[in-house]
Formats: structure tokens, C-alpha cells, sequence
């Protein structure tokens, strides 16, 4: 038998069977096996294992949603009162001023005014 690679998940519709042939095996009366991994024992810890292990994941992942979200919303606010601050600096003190510089803005002094290029007539 290959090797199983146990870095990936397993498909939502493999888990679906195999919950069903677990609940198909408690309708036979007489099962009996000599292997440990394969009781009826065993596969019953290992589904309510999985179970709750899948549980708290969930849990785990609508925290991390709610962490997201509140992250999104701190990084939102904050940009918004820079931007509040920005304008107060530019009103406050020009928009050619070294404190419209410290900011972030640059000086209206320093930008280059726009050229007019010449239109090259096409010959042919």
C-alpha cells in the first residue's frame, strides 16, 4: 500500500462515506476483528475524536473570523484619522509648508510644472 499523505485534508464527500459505512457497520450483529485499529471500539473513539476535534476547529476559526474582522475595522479607523490629520496639517499650515512635507505631502514649490510637447507633424 502507498504511503498516505496526512499533510492534506480529506474531502468532505470521503468523510461522508465513511461516516456511513461506520453507521452501516452498527447494523451487522456479528463483527469481530483481531485487528486494534479496526473494533468497533476503536472506530468509535476515533469518530467522536474527529468530532470534537472538528468542533473546535470551528470554533477556533469563527474566532479568528471575529479577530479578522476587528483588525480590518482598527486598520480602517486608523487610516481615516491619519487622513483627518493630514488635512488639518494642510489647512493649518499650507500645502507648501515643511509640516505639509513632515506628513507625507509634498511641497506645491517642489512639483514640476508641466511642459507642452511639441506635436512631431508625420511626414509621409
Amino acid at each position: 500500500m502507498a504511503t498516505q499523505d496526512t499533510t492534506r485534508r480529506l474531502s468532505r464527500q470521503t468523510i461522508i462515506q465513511d461516516t456511513t459505512s461506520l453507521h452501516g457497520l452498527q447494523t451487522i450483529n456479528n463483527y469481530a476483528t483481531t485487528r486494534a485499529d479496526a473494533t468497533d471500539d476503536s472506530l468509535q473513539t476515533a469518530y467522536q475524536k474527529m468530532l470534537t476535534l472538528q468542533q473546535i476547529e470551528n470554533e477556533k476559526l469563527a474566532l479568528y473570523r471575529a479577530a479578522t474582522d476587528a483588525a480590518r475595522l482598527a486598520e480602517w479607523e486608523f487610516h481615516n484619522a491619519v487622513l483627518a490629520m493630514k488635512e488639518v496639517v494642510r489647512g493649518q499650515y499650507g500645502s507648501d509648508s515643511d509640516q505639509a512635507q513632515a506628513v507625507g505631502f509634498k511641497k506645491k514649490s517642489d512639483r514640476k510644472r508641466p511642459s507642452r510637447k511639441k506635436s512631431i507633424a508625420i511626414a509621409s
